[in-house]
């Protein structure tokens, strides 16, 4: 499985969904991960980024709503409770990711 993790500089989610990944692929050698920084709205729209940071699974972005936009933007996630956060929770990305 590969996934590609496009963020801006300085995102402060790219941080914690790296944190929430950590275990994750540290027990599943099967899984890469690319982290690709993007720093303007034509390279969002090229590598499909709709929020930072963005998850694409094998070129998919499992999260993605309908009309939802590229955008450089800080991305917010549908959290648990109705409250939004800046990356899925754990549960969620187990959930996307068949682990």
């Amino acid at each position: 499985m590969r996934l590609d993790i496009l963020h801006v500089p300085g995102c402060p989610g790219a941080v914690v969904l790296r944190r929430l990944l950590a275990p994750i692929v540290a027990e599943r050698p099967d899984i890469q991960v690319t982290w690709h920084t993007v720093h303007n709205e034509d390279q969002a729209r090229r590598q499909g980024m709709t929020g930072s940071p963005t998850l694409l699974v094998d070129g998919t972005d499992p999260f993605r709503l309908p009309g939802q936009q590229p955008s450089l933007s800080c991305r917010l996630y549908p959290g648990p409770g109705g409250r939004p956060g800046p990356v899925p929770s754990a549960a969620q990305l187990s959930l996307a990711l068949g682990v």
